[in-house]
């Protein structure tokens, strides 16, 4: 069982650190019942997940099925901050307000992986809110600049010339304190994240905790296009509060190859399971389209319900295998001529008028049907149906 549970926690991981103490806290568990905590830090900057960022929550689960209790880390003080690994510049801080409204629908979506029952939704604010100046003082004298300044981001900010903000500084310190207070058996987190995750290591141990936690760190998860990481800003990324119809084409329309990396980063299929699946499609016992409809359905179904992934699955097959208009389209209006890009916009098709020349010029865009040719034309007075790609369509009509 022991070996079985730890192929499952290192399945997909790109790097766990102190494995020896993961191979402990299980046999601990197996053999005695004890229990442990995972911890895992989430900044409430957007109100909505993609499923990028559900991967984490994927480990999380996989955790709690071999015997861990989950610390859901919300990072109510360190988002006042912000967090500015992978940044450029200084990063926004979040008001109050827009934390207290993003944690309600981060959770919400959370629990549709994890076992609340076995979660612990915790507040940093609870505890380094109540630090004194001593207390930082003391913190920020456990960290080096030149060792701050070590972190990628950081130097090629400071090589720059571009500012780096004090408050910036302090932040893997605090991450570093959250393992600190709740004495964390294992953090896991991106690989974007090993400075800030072995902070909480180094803060164990200076701290007199009498463990350091182990870290495991997952890889980034590929949007849609298979190359640049999922990104709303990108428009390359399946949303958990896509509607069903949306989330089961937009799986189905990843690559092949790109289908086996979100099977072992985002199924609940085991591995040996999903090996079987490779070897038919190998030696082509299983159609590549069967299997990939088989995790489309998986996932929606997930965020959704089994009934919404039927409907979806035949929404998908009289669109796409029976080349007929959804049932269910969204209607707009506009008050005047518009141009064919702000109108795929405004219609929510197209994140940009930039990605929508794009689409237009590599053919992908179709008004009643027939492919638009001009990126610079306009719509006047009529009815229209809009459509890019496959599976997006909008009614437009313009006064």
């Amino acid at each position: 069982m022991i070996n079985e549970a730890l192929r499952e926690i290192q399945r997909g991981s790109a790097e766990i650190i102190d494995n020896e103490r993961v191979e402990k806290l299980l046999k601990a568990y197996f053999e005695e019942g004890k229990t442990y905590t995972v911890k895992a830090g989430f900044d409430p900057t957007a109100p909505d997940l993609h499923l990028g960022h559900t991967v984490l929550l994927q480990k999380l689960a996989i955790f709690q099925k071999y015997g861990a209790r989950v610390q859901f880390l919300i990072g109510s003080f360190t988002a006042t901050i912000g967090d500015p690994t992978g940044k450029n510049i200084t990063r926004k801080v979040l008001s109050k307000e827009d934390i207290v409204k993003n944690i309600s629908s981060y959770t919400t979506q959370a629990f549709k992986i994890l076992d609340e029952s076995k979660t612990d939704i915790v507040y940093n604010d609870d505890w380094l809110g109540n630090m004194s100046a001593a207390d930082m003082i003391t913190l920020a004298s456990n960290l080096t600049v030149a060792r701050m300044l070590e972190r990628d981001d950081f130097s090629k900010r400071f090589k720059s010339n571009t500012p780096i903000a004090t408050s910036e500084f302090m932040y893997p310190l605090l991450q570093g304190y959250d393992s600190v207070y709740l004495k964390s058996d294992v953090e896991i987190g991106g690989t974007d994240q090993k400075f800030n995750l072995l902070m909480g290591r180094q803060l164990q141990k200076a701290y007199g905790i009498k463990k350091q936690q182990a870290v495991l760190m997952m890889p980034i998860l590929e949007g849609l296009d298979g190359v640049q990481k999922m990104s709303k800003s990108l428009g390359n990324y399946i949303g958990v509060s896509d509607t069903a119809n949306d989330m089961f084409g937009k799986v189905l329309s990843i690559s092949d190859d790109l289908m086996w990396r979100y099977y072992e980063l985002l199924s609940n299929k085991s591995l040996d399971e999903i090996a079987a699946l490779q070897q038919g499609v190998y030696d082509q016992t299983l159609h590549p389209k069967k299997v990939k409809e088989d995790l489309a359905f998986e996932i929606t179904a997930r965020f959704h319900s089994n009934e919404a992934a039927q409907n979806a699955k035949a929404e998908f097959e009289k669109v796409h295998a029976k080349s007929q208009i959804p049932t269910d389209i969204a209607e707009f209006t506009a008050s005047e001529d518009i141009w064919i890009c702000k109108a795929l916009v405004d219609c929510a098709l197209e994140p940009s008028t930039s990605q929508a020349r794009r689409d237009i010029k590599q053919g992908g865009v179709k008004i009643d049907q027939i492919k638009v040719l001009d990126d610079k034309s306009q719509l006047t007075i009529g009815e229209y149906l809009l459509q890019v790609g496959k599976r997006k369509f909008a009614k437009l009509k313009v006064n």
